[in-house]
């Protein structure tokens, strides 16, 4: 799908230029698409997150064994977003470079993360009955 500034009303906030791949410590925070309410509740000031929160949560974490070159620090799924940290520490890559984007880097981390999230999303839709089409899509 290709960004056209017309339709899509989103303003990078990455700094122009800057390497990604760098080591260091990166701040992410993403988004449920339309802000809907996808991954639980807030209930008595705490996360109470529901199936699709946990599958959030378990991917975040399965990240850090399939890509050696992070550590995962602080992070917390909220009912329609994620906040994390994340650390690049340039370890040895396990996987082959993903193609178009830099191999290793934030972007491609975050890419990988967002799709395998809403695969499975939907995916548990399916198997609970529920067909979902492209327009209805769950998850990041």
């Amino acid at each position: 799908m290709t960004f056209r500034h017309d339709k899509h009303h989103r303003r990078s906030i990455c700094l122009r230029g800057y390497d990604y791949s760098r080591a260091g410590a990166y701040f992410v925070t993403i988004c449920t698409k339309n802000r809907k309410c996808l991954f639980g509740d807030v209930v008595d000031g705490q996360m109470v997150s529901n199936p699709w929160g946990r599958i959030v949560a378990d991917e975040w974490i399965k990240t850090a064994d399939i890509r050696n070159e992070i550590e995962l620090d602080e992070w917390v799924v909220m009912p329609n977003h994620f906040h994390g940290i994340v650390w690049i520490t340039h370890g040895t890559a396990r996987r082959a470079p993903t193609v178009g984007m830099q191999s290793r880097s934030l972007g491609t981390m975050i890419a990988g993360f967002k799709s395998t999230v809403t695969k499975h999303i939907n995916e548990s839709e399916k198997s609970a009955g529920r067909a979902t089409g492209r327009d209805d899509e769950k998850g990041f």
